[in-house]
């Protein structure tokens, strides 16, 4: 099983959700049934590390995001992944633009999917350090969801 998650430049939510994923699925046992990448749907950061604030905020909580790097979401993508989850219905539109016809990946917004008291992950880019930490309030809760799907699928 492959999950791509996907933000807008791969350098604070989705990496944080590849992180989170990650971990929780070390902790539940799965990690070597299921790889977890990230990426964003523009290429301004391509080869960078993710935000120093979401590597920092995370890192508070146990994750380790240092060894990521960004990377551009591809048309390939939708061949390669299992289950592709956006972070808000911005990506979500770009990637069913770029979504071929026949593609085998699910596509889905990852708070529809997982539900949360928002619908989508906000981007903390231009906000406060509270902002990441919401972020990660969010990400973890519906990652414990989505890691109790996998185990049903695997």
């Amino acid at each position: 099983m492959r999950v791509l998650f996907v933000c807008l430049g791969n350098i604070c939510r989705s990496p944080t959700a590849e992180g989170v994923l990650r971990h929780k699925l070390r902790e539940a046992g799965l990690a070597d049934q299921v790889e977890v990448a990230s990426a964003g749907t523009g290429d301004w950061h391509v080869g960078s590390a993710p935000d120093k604030r979401s590597q920092a905020a995370a890192k508070r909580r146990g994750y380790d995001l240092s060894a990521q790097r960004a990377q551009q979401v591809t048309r390939a993508d939708f061949s390669e992944y299992d289950l592709i989850l956006a972070m808000d219905n911005s990506n979500l539109r770009n990637l069913m633009d770029l979504q071929p016809a026949r593609s085998r990946a699910e596509l889905d917004l990852f708070l529809r999917r997982y539900p949360s008291e928002v619908e989508e992950v906000p981007d903390p880019y231009n906000d406060s350090e509270h902002g990441f930490e919401h972020v990660l309030d969010l990400i973890e809760r519906a990652s414990d969801l989505l890691v109790i799907e996998l185990k049903e699928r695997l």
